[in-house]
Parts: C-alpha cells; sequence; structure tokens
C-alpha cells in the first residue's frame, strides 16, 4: 500500500469525512483489519483565512514538505479550493497531487452529464482552475449567475459550514439555489466544496448530485492501491 499525506484543516470538520471515507474504502477493498497508510497534517484554518486563499500557497507548501518527510507519496489537498495551487505544489515538492477537479470530472462523465451546476467557495466559483479542469473533459459548468449568491455561499461556508454550523434556513437557501442552476440547465450538481455535503445530499436534490468530498477519497483508495 502506498503512504498518502493529507492536508487537511481546510476545515477540520470535513478532514474527519476524508479520514473516514478513505479508511472505509480501504477495508472494503482488502478486508480483516487493513486500513489507510496515511499521514495528516491538519492546518489552523485561520492562517489561511488571514492572508486569504490567492495568498497561500507557502502555507500549503509548508504543508506539503512536511508530509514529504514523513514519507508520503502523494499528496491529498483536503479542500476544493486549494487546488488552485495544485500544479505548482506538485511542481514544487515533486510529489504527485491526488486531484479533486480530475476525479470529480470522471464521474461527471461516466454518468453521461455535459452540463453541471457547480458550488463552491467564491473562489472555486469565479476562478478557472476549476471550471476549466470540467471544460476540459468536455463538462461545461454553471455556477450562480448572482454575485451576491455567491457571496451568501462564501460567507455560509465560512461563518457556518466550515465551524460545524448547520441551519434549516441555510440548508433551504442552498436548494433554492440549486434549483434555479436546474432551472438554467445543470444535469447535475458538484458539491464543490468539502463542508457541503454536510448539509446538502442526493436525497434532498432532484437530479445527480456529486459528492466531491466521496469522490475525492475514492481516487485517494485507486492511488493507494494501485
Amino acid at each position: 500500500m502506498k503512504k498518502v499525506g493529507l492536508v487537511g484543516g481546510m476545515s477540520w470538520v470535513s478532514t474527519i469525512d476524508y479520514y473516514r471515507y478513505i479508511n472505509e474504502g480501504i477495508n472494503e477493498k482488502l478486508g480483516g483489519l487493513n486500513f489507510a497508510e496515511c499521514v495528516i497534517y491538519s492546518l489552523n484554518f485561520g492562517d489561511i483565512q488571514s492572508v486569504s486563499w490567492d495568498k497561500s500557497f507557502d502555507i500549503l507548501y509548508g504543508a506539503c514538505e512536511s508530509l514529504k518527510k514523513s514519507g508520503a507519496e502523494a499528496i491529498v489537498l483536503c479542500a476544493n479550493t486549494a487546488h488552485g495551487m495544485a500544479e505548482m505544489l506538485e511542481e514544487k515538492t515533486g510529489l504527485p497531487i491526488i486531484h479533486v477537479v480530475t476525479a470529480t470530472a470522471n464521474e461527471v462523465k461516466e454518468q453521461g452529464l455535459k452540463r453541471v451546476g457547480l458550488l463552491g467557495t467564491i473562489y472555486t466559483m469565479e476562478m478557472d482552475f476549476y471550471k476549466n479542469g470540467l471544460r476540459n473533459q468536455g463538462i461545461e459548468p454553471l455556477i450562480p449567475e448572482n454575485q451576491e449568491t455567491r457571496i451568501f455561499i462564501q460567507q455560509t461556508l465560512k461563518e457556518e459550514l466550515g465551524r460545524g454550523i448547520f441551519t434549516a434556513e441555510t440548508k433551504k437557501a442552498y436548494l433554492e439555489i440549486i434549483d434555479e442552476l436546474i432551472k438554467n440547465g445543470a444535469e447535475g450538481i458538484i458539491l464543490g466544496c468539502t463542508e457541503i455535503p454536510m448539509i446538502i445530499t442526493q436525497k434532498d436534490v432532484s437530479v445527480p448530485v456529486f459528492d466531491t468530498t466521496k469522490i475525492h477519497s475514492q481516487a485517494v483508495v485507486a492511488y493507494a492501491l494501485s
């Protein structure tokens, strides 16, 4: 089994899900008392928030280097937004990054969908790295048209979901945003932030939902056992 390094803490509540899904996935494949061989570097998310995502490279790189020194053979960035720096981190560390956008695009293609709604941090929705990654696989991403809506998602991710706070009011608002994306032609919805699946699940939505935490974790399991 290959040892993987997880850059977590973005936020800690979703890192718990990564750890659980990866270990469950390894055990499902190997049985017995077999679980993942992994190392977790849990960042202080406040440090990233204090400099903003677009200036967080040094923080992420430091975590990756620590994992490399611990024997990690590949890096798992336990946050969709962090993948905006995946290529630079991969180049500087010399370790492969198991990429959430690649894994998600493969899952969307398997279901034969061409247009999908993308929800995530304002960086994930507005920057090109995620949308271009999907377009390169023949998938057209749709994001909420109104910037106020995107700001609302960002604020609730930061102030509520990322702190483990889940309210019926916020869930209702997210479902209304999803319904609008479906009306605009979305054939599926990518939950492109690791906290969103904590409040929105497939049973809440009429079209296929792509839980990037689970999808990414499955890709990690496949790599570890490859």
